[in-house]
């Protein structure tokens, strides 16, 4: 990754995330409005205190002069204004806390969703770690940044406004001083918020760079360990935190520069603002207290500029946080189903399919021209060679893609024109990969029915070797696993997800190397069970052990994506082609 060069358009993405933020905020206008009005309420008191405080200054100017009961109101009057500007402030913070989680919530939904509709090939084409970067720290960033924005940005140009306006009318000739020395402060916020956008933008990236470099490391660390990659993956984390370093020193840099810069310019309008007005009293044309007011208002006039340059530069990394996670919202999802697809009830077991042509890549061809039939109860063996197409043919059949040509049938019905949850309704499947989510045996086994009776969970543990297993956990079918399994073995999670299938018992079954994790003994019998289960259900035999496929009714020998053999275990081992020499490297003695 080394030398990789991202540039981003920052005005156009910068408006197209703004626009589609909006449109999350529009749903709680109620809330917003209400946290505008109190910032109104807010910004007026604090701006009527330095009048009050300039009339105070008044009344107590030279000697024998104080009228301290004119001052005993003024000050009464100064402590309501205070008490109810904190309330007002209380409410608008609760209301811009509350938009603010409720727009995050609304964002990390609306992703997850996106996620669970997503085509396979765009999961399987991400790092996960990526995607888990995106829909956790991007979203958390965009929600720091956007409460900053509301608790700041509407009280600092309602702020800027008010004290302007009051300015001119105390004395509009000092006011020109502080309009004059304003532009300075809007450029430099402006060329901090261009620079800073593109890169806070690269530091999301390799953010979730670094997430998936590390979610690949942990969830692998027993290979890691097993091939010594230690060293080499430390490297390669190293070389990604160099590049976050370096890309967060910059967005870093960029942004701490606004805050000096905008206080430079806002000294140099306090200065200005203090010289004017002192010779303006020495010549009768301003009084001390209204030049104290008008001082308080010049330092209430600066004073949001550093808060919202600081809000943009806030902002500008919630927005580049904010474009990777709509990135991901407004990836197409996948094929919805057909307006008119039926729900499949109850398959019959029949399956074909007719000159299906797939490829992962389109200048990769895999499956040409291929021609299946599939009888109601058959047992079909598929192997051959590692990249042959026999998993291909297992997402295919599922509809975890669709065919580029031809079409794939079940009871004699196109499967684009049947509704993927009743599709895989009708399948059982068990992969070598074995997948178990955080919960208790009983939820793992229930997982495809959840209303399954206890004496139905133990029938399906039982018929495939798993109850007594179980009853040695330290709680039964009620003891907490993990998603990798706890300390399971390999072995007795492949015959939770076995479990999970005799559960259900659908009419069809697809069985990936179903039994590669379990010991030899155990597998006699997870056969046998299988045959009882496999009794007038059509099913699928995915496997490299050529010894658990020759009960099959047909087997198909596959290479480069098509079948080049077809029948029985005798009759493939009486051609003596390709089958015969697969089954004789394994039994060879």
């Amino acid at each position: 990754m080394k030398g990789v060069v991202i540039t981003v358009k920052s005005n156009s993405v910068s408006k197209g995330t703004i626009r589609k933020v909006l449109e999350y905020i529009k749903k709680y206008w109620v809330l917003l409005g209400l946290s505008v009005l109190f910032a109104a309420v807010t910004v007026v008191l604090t701006l009527y205190a330095p009048i009050l405080i300039g009339d105070a200054v008044d009344e107590i100017i030279g000697k024998g002069n104080v009228d301290f009961e004119a001052l005993k109101k003024i000050i009464a009057e100064i402590v309501i204004v205070v008490a109810i500007t904190a309330a007002a402030q209380w409410v608008m913070n609760t209301c811009n806390n509350r938009i603010t989680y409720q727009v995050v919530k609304d964002i990390r939904s609306k992703a997850f969703q996106k996620l669970e509709i997503l085509p396979l090939k765009y999961i399987d084409s991400h790092q996960y770690g990526d995607l888990i970067s995106r829909v956790i720290a991007d979203v958390d960033q965009f929600s720091d940044g956007l409460l900053m924005g509301f608790t700041q940005f509407f009280t600092g140009v309602m702020t800027i406004i008010g004290t302007l306006f009051i300015m001119l009318f105390i004395n509009y000739k000092i006011a020109l001083v502080v309009i004059l020395l304003t532009p300075l402060s809007l450029f430099v916020a402006n060329f901090v918020a261009k620079k800073t956008y593109s890169m806070f933008h690269l530091q999301s990236i390799t953010r979730g760079e670094i997430t998936a470099l590390i979610d690949e490391m942990v969830g692998n660390q027993k290979v890691v360990k097993a091939f010594g990659y230690e060293d080499q993956a430390m490297e390669r984390v190293e070389e990604v935190n160099e590049r976050l370093r370096k890309c967060g020193l910059r967005a870093t840099f960029f942004s701490s520069v606004t805050n000096p810069s905008t206080r430079f310019i806002n000294g140099l309008v306090y200065t200005g603002v203090g010289l004017v007005g002192a010779i303006s009293v020495m010549s009768g044309g301003l009084s001390v207290g209204k030049l104290t007011s008008f001082l308080s208002y010049a330092n209430q006039y600066t004073k949001p500029f550093n808060e919202i340059s600081g809000v943009v530069t806030e902002l500008q990394n919630a927005l580049a946080s904010a474009a990777r996670v709509f990135e991901l919202i407004d990836e197409p999802p996948q094929a919805p189903d057909a307006p008119d697809a039926r729900r499949l009830e109850e398959a019959d077991g029949t399956v074909g399919l007719e000159n299906v042509y797939f490829s992962y890549q389109p200048h990769r061809p895999l499956i040409e021209d291929l021609n299946l039939s599939v009888r109601p109860g058959q047992r079909v063996a598929i192997v051959g060679p590692t990249g042959c197409g026999k998993t291909t043919i297992i997402n295919l059949l599922m509809r975890f893609y669709d065919v580029d040509r031809g079409r794939i049938c079940v009871s004699g019905t196109d499967i684009r024109d049947i509704t993927r949850k009743s599709l895989r309704e009708n399948y059982g499947m068990v992969l070598q990969e074995t997948w178990l989510k955080t919960g208790t045996i009983r939820e793992n086994i229930t997982f495809g029915k959840p209303d399954a009776t206890e004496e139905e969970v133990v029938a399906a543990a039982k018929a495939s070797h798993a109850h007594s297993f179980i009853k040695r956990l330290p709680n039964g079918y009620d003891t907490l696993i993990s998603e990798d399994g706890g300390s399971l073995s390999q072995g007795q999670k492949q015959l939770l997800c076995i479990t999970r299938v005799m559960l259900c018992l659908p009419p069809m079954l697809i069985l990936d190397e179903a039994t590669s994790s379990i010991d030899t003994r155990t597998e006699i019998r997870i056969q046998k069970a299988f045959a009882k289960m496999m009794q007038g259900r059509t099913s699928f035999i995915v496997a490299h052990r050529l010894s658990t496929i020759q009960e099959a009714d047909v087997i198909l020998v596959m290479r480069d994506g098509k079948i080049i053999e077809q029948g029985t275990h005798e009759e493939l081992l009486q051609k003596k082609g390709f089958y015969a020499e697969l089954y004789n490297s394994q039994f060879a003695v």
